[in-house]
C-alpha cells in the first residue's frame, strides 16, 4: 500500500480517535445523564423533554441560516489559500453573524410560542416554556459559531475538548435542575445545557489569535453573502431533517401517546449512540478535507472511499453489539420501564448502519457547493421519511416509527449513489463493496434471528457474530496503518491480530 495512502488512513484513524475518544466520555457523561433523566421524569416525562429538544432543533435549523456548516467550509477554503486576510474577514463576519441571528431566533421562538404550544401540544398551556426555550436556542447558535472556526482550521483537539467539557457541565446542571425541580426543571436544564456548551467553545475559540481587520461595506456584504448562499441550503437541509424529527414525535404523540413518544426517544439517542462518534468524526475533520480538494475528483473520490471503508470497520461490530443487547442496554440506560422500546430500537440500528454508507457519499454533494442538488436530495429524503413514519406508525404502533427510518435511509442511499458518481464518477472501491456485503449480510442475519429464533438462541448466535467481525475489523485496521504509527506497547498487544500481508 502506498505511503500516502497509509498516512491518509493514519489522519482518518487519528481524527476518529480524536472525536471519538471525546464521544466516548461524551457518551459517558450522556448516560449518566440519561439515567438520570428517565428515572427523574419516567417515560411521559422524558417523552416531554425529547419533544421539546426537537422544538429547540427546529428553531435552531432555520435561525442558524445553515452558517454552521457553511462557515466551516468557507474557513477550510479561506485557510487552504493561505490568505491570512480572507481567513480574519471570514472568521470575523461569521461570529457576529452567529450572535444576530442567535438573537433573532430567539426572539421569534418566544414571539410563536403560543402557536407552537397549540400545534405541538394541542393546548396553550406550555407556551410559557417554549418561550423560555428561545434563550437555548441563542446560546447553541452562538457556539456553533465558536465551533464553526474550531472545526473548520482543524484544531481537532480543541474541538474534542470542547465536547467533553461542554457535556460534562451541562450534565451536572441539568440534573441539579431536574432533581429539584422534576418536570418543571425541564426547559431550565435545557437552557442550562445550552449556557455551558457557550462557555466552553469560548474557551478554546479564543485561543485563535485573529487580527480584526478593517472592512468596507462591500467586503462585508460579500462575506455575508457567501455564507448565506450556501448556508441557505444547509439551512433547508437541517430544518428538513429536524422537521422531520418533530413531525415523527407529533406523529406518535397524536397517533400512539405522549409515553409512546418517551420510548421513541430513548430508541433513538441509542439507535445513534455508537454510529454517532463516527459521523461527528466525518464532519469535524473528512468535511474540511474534502473541502480543500473538491475539485480534484479522483483525489475526492479516493478519500470518499476511505472514509467510506474506516467507517465501515468502525461501525460493523458496533452495530451489531447494539442489536444484540438491545435489552440490557435499554435497562442500563435508561430502566425497565423502557423495555417497550427495544423493537423500534433495533430497527433505528438497522437505518444508523446505512447513514455509516450514504454520510461520506453526501459530503461530495456539500464539499463541491452543490446547494441546487443537496436541497432537492434533503427534500426527498424528507418526504419519504414523513410518508413512511404516517402509514408505519398508523399500521404498526410505536415500532412503525423505527421501520419507517430504516426505510427512509435505503431510499436515501438508492438517491445519493447515482447523484455522486455523476458528480464526480464516484464509485465503490472493490474493498468497501467486500466490507459493505459483508457487514449488511451480518446485521440483516443477527437481525432476523430475534424473529424466528428463541431468544437465547438468536442472543448467542449475535454474540458470536460480534466477535468474528470485531476480530475482522481490527485485523483489516491494523492493516491499513504502518507499525511506526502505533505505540509499542499496543503493537506488542495487537501483533497477533495484524493479517499477514497488507
Amino acid at each position: 500500500m502506498a505511503t500516502e495512502q497509509k498516512n491518509s488512513y493514519s489522519q482518518i484513524l487519528k481524527s476518529s480517535a480524536l472525536i471519538g475518544g471525546s464521544s466516548a466520555i461524551t457518551i459517558a457523561v450522556g448516560i449518566i445523564r440519561t439515567k438520570a433523566m428517565a428515572v427523574l421524569l419516567g417515560p411521559a416525562g422524558f417523552g416531554l423533554m425529547g419533544v421539546y429538544g426537537s422544538i429547540i432543533d427546529l428553531a435552531q435549523s432555520i435561525a442558524g441560516m445553515g452558517i454552521n456548516s457553511s462557515g466551516v467550509r468557507q474557513i477550510a477554503a479561506a485557510t487552504g489559500s493561505g490568505d491570512t486576510n480572507r481567513i480574519a474577514r471570514t472568521v470575523v463576519v461569521l461570529r457576529r453573524t452567529s450572535i444576530v441571528l442567535g438573537i433573532v431566533g430567539a426572539v421569534l421562538l418566544a414571539a410563536f410560542s403560543w402557536h407552537i404550544s397549540d400545534l405541538t401540544f394541542g393546548t396553550h398551556e406550555r407556551a410559557a416554556a417554549v418561550a423560555i426555550l428561545s434563550l437555548a436556542v441563542l446560546f447553541r447558535l452562538v457556539s456553533n459559531g465558536q465551533g464553526a472556526l474550531l472545526q473548520g482550521m482543524r484544531h481537532i483537539s480543541d474541538l474534542a475538548k470542547m465536547s467533553i467539557l461542554g457535556s460534562v457541565f451541562g450534565a451536572i446542571a441539568c440534573i441539579v435542575l431536574v432533581y429539584f425541580w422534576h418536570e418543571d426543571g425541564v426547559v431550565l436544564a435545557l437552557v442550562a445545557v445550552g449556557a455551558m456548551s457557550v462557555v466552553t467553545s469560548w474557551w478554546y475559540s479564543r485561543k485563535i489569535r485573529i487580527q480584526t481587520p478593517v472592512m468596507t461595506v462591500s467586503e462585508i456584504k460579500e462575506e455575508i453573502t457567501a455564507l448565506l448562499k450556501l448556508g441557505f441550503a444547509f439551512m433547508a437541509s437541517g430544518f428538513l431533517m429536524m422537521g422531520a424529527a418533530y413531525a415523527v414525535r407529533m406523529m406518535v404523540i397524536r397517533m400512539v401517546s405522549l409515553e409512546a413518544a418517551g420510548y421513541y426517544q430513548a430508541a433513538w439517542t441509542l439507535g445513534g449512540l455508537y454510529v454517532g462518534f463516527i459521523l461527528q468524526a466525518m464532519g469535524a475533520d473528512f468535511y474540511p478535507r474534502l473541502t480543500a480538494v473538491a475539485q480534484d475528483n479522483d483525489l475526492c473520490n479516493r478519500l470518499v472511499n476511505e472514509q467510506t471503508h474506516i467507517s465501515l470497520l468502525l461501525a460493523g461490530p458496533g452495530v451489531l453489539a447494539t442489536l444484540v443487547c438491545t435489552p440490557l442496554i435499554t435497562t442500563v440506560f435508561y430502566s425497565s420501564e423502557f423495555q417497550v422500546a427495544v423493537e423500534v430500537l433495533r430497527w433505528i440500528c438497522l437505518g444508523a448502519a446505512l447513514r455509516v454508507v450514504t454520510w461520506p457519499m453526501g459530503y461530495i454533494i456539500v464539499a463541491q457547493g452543490r446547494q441546487t442538488i443537496f436541497f432537492w436530495a434533503e427534500l426527498a429524503w424528507t418526504v419519504v421519511n414523513v410518508g413512511l413514519s404516517w402509514i408505519c406508525i398508523k399500521s404498526f404502533g410505536l415500532t412503525g416509527a423505527g421501520i419507517a427510518f430504516f426505510g427512509s435511509y435505503v431510499f436515501h442511499a438508492i438517491l445519493i449513489y447515482p447523484i455522486v458518481r455523476h458528480l464526480s464518477g464516484f464509485e465503490w472501491s472493490a474493498v468497501n463493496s467486500k466490507a459493505g456485503w459483508l457487514f449488511l449480510a451480518s446485521i440483516i442475519v443477527v437481525f432476523c434471528g430475534f424473529y424466528v429464533l428463541p431468544p437465547i438462541w438468536a442472543t448467542g448466535f449475535g454474540a458470536l457474530a460480534v466477535i468474528l467481525s470485531g476480530v475482522y475489523s481490527l485485523r483489516m485496521l491494523l492493516g491499513l496503518i504502518s507499525c511506526d504509527q502505533i505505540p509499542h506497547t499496543i503493537q506488542r498487544l495487537l501483533l497477533w491480530f495484524r493479517p499477514a500481508t497488507s
